[in-house]
């Protein structure tokens, strides 16, 4: 498996630069910056999600105070989960993509696993790639949920008139007048839209979590990472290019073929997974004396600050750019799909 893992030789092994585990190592003024960058991300995160999230009542309709908040995009119905952005699209579609797409990651990740060790997990990108596996196979189990809902449907509802407001999280009638009264109407069991459940939710946040994760992994190995190591003559293996390329690969082919939301809010997420992986890293090392899975988390450095605070404002350009592959996926579908395009207003 030489070729898997690249060149013993020539393959990037971290160093431990001083003990991070004495006082000296966290009581100075670069770690108190640093600190100070993930609390402000903490908090901006908390924000957030505490300001925009949708507050659902336990009955699983919309509430007047919901309905206030849709402009908000937190709400999610349960067929968006499941369902393909074009209408008459059998839901087995996506279902057989993000089958293939679980195994297939599923099987790299094992791989993965096997050739370089349990200590792989360190890395951002193993956290991430590891979160990508789960939104594919919860996403495979919600559409096989879907696919046994869509067959039970009553003929006429598989084809409806309903169009989706995927970036405010609005959910009209395709009808000329569906003015304010409608807008502001309570949703009925007539009307279709059933609320999605708590797995839905948690779905549908672990996709925005892996837009901006995935993006951020990538951009960080291929732009930061990989120069590094060709300055240095190290040698990258075929699993670390591999692993780079396949996951935004399957992801964006999943954002192509699904008919979630997009909420601009859910950012929030994005920020207090990384702010997670930070923590977990500097409770490990004030522990054990190990080496840093990147060299800019290193706070020995003089410019560990100047690196966490551009590491933590390179969230938002990553996030922004998978916003703007959703608005390429609505501008694209929606010229060359007109009349079955589930698009947004």
């Amino acid at each position: 498996m030489s070729f898997l893992k690249g060149s013993t030789e020539d393959s990037y092994k971290p160093v431990v630069n001083g003990d991070t585990t004495a006082a000296s190592y966290w009581f100075n003024w670069r770690v108190l910056l640093c600190a100070l960058c993930i609390l402000v991300s903490a908090v901006f995160s908390l924000f957030m999600i505490w300001k925009y999230e949708d507050r659902r009542k336990s009955d699983g309709h919309v509430t007047g105070e919901d309905t206030t908040n849709q402009e908000h995009g937190g709400l999610l119905y349960d067929d968006e989960m499941w369902s393909p952005c074009l209408k008459g699209v059998h839901p087995g579609w996506l279902l057989g993509f993000r089958v293939v797409a679980f195994f297939v990651l599923l099987v790299m990740l094992i791989i993965i696993a096997f050739v370089d060790g349990g200590s792989i997990f360190y890395y951002y990108t193993q956290w991430t790639f590891t979160l990508i596996t789960i939104y594919f196979g919860l996403g495979s189990l919600l559409s096989s949920y879907g696919c046994y809902e869509y067959r039970h449907r009553p003929l006429g509802d598989k084809v409806d008139d309903m169009e989706i407001g995927s970036e405010r999280g609005v959910y009209s009638p395709n009808a000329p007048d569906s003015g304010s009264k409608a807008f502001n109407k309570k949703p009925t069991p007539k009307e279709g839209r059933k609320l999605a459940d708590i797995w839905g939710y948690l779905f549908q946040i672990i996709f925005q979590m892996n837009a901006g994760a995935v993006v951020l992994t990538d951009c960080v190995f291929w732009f930061i990472i990989v120069p590094f190591l060709a300055i240095n003559n190290y040698s990258l293996s075929f699993l670390d290019i591999n692993m780079h390329t396949i996951n935004v690969v399957l992801l964006i082919g999943d954002t192509a073929l699904n008919c979630l939301r997009f909420p601009l809010f859910r950012i929030g997420y994005f920020f207090m997974w990384t702010v997670t992986f930070v923590i977990f890293q500097w409770i490990l090392h004030a522990c054990v004396s190990i080496w840093w899975p990147y060299p800019f988390l290193d706070l020995a450095s003089s410019f560990a600050p100047l690196w966490y605070i551009a590491v933590a404002l390179m969230h938002l350009p990553c996030y922004g750019i998978f916003v703007l592959v959703i608005k390429l996926k609505h501008f694209l579908l929606s010229r060359w799909f007109p009349q079955s395009y589930q698009r947004a207003r």
